[in-house]
């Protein structure tokens, strides 16, 4: 498959954006407000920061998923952290903003 394809990344990106597209349709926006109500639920995290990065707000989806993986541990810190990782695909490794995220997802797991 050519979006498993480590030479070529536009493949990758196309399906990383595919599926980030098909998680946000039909998502309540209400997923918001239970994320600030449950600042540790990560499935509420998970799904506000979809929500976040499909609206343009790249920084807020990221820096909301590494304060849940500071605040969370095992498989609910591993899904939050699964999914950023996700989430840097979509916008791209080269990108600046996934570079600092990146760094700061470092500090928050160790």
């Amino acid at each position: 498959m050519l979006a498993d394809d480590p030479g070529n990344p536009e493949a990758a990106l196309g399906l990383a954006q595919a599926e980030l597209l098909q998680r946000v349709q039909g998502l309540d926006p209400k997923v918001r407000k239970e994320a600030a109500e449950k600042p540790k639920d990560s499935a509420a995290q998970i799904a506000a920061a979809d929500l976040d990065l499909v609206g343009g707000h790249v920084e807020d989806a990221f820096g909301r998923l590494i304060e849940t993986v500071a605040r969370t541990a095992g498989d609910d810190r591993d899904a939050v952290r699964v999914r950023l990782l996700e989430l840097f695909d979509v916008v791209g490794a080269d990108d600046p903003r996934v570079i600092a995220a990146r760094r700061a997802l470092a500090r928050a797991l160790f």
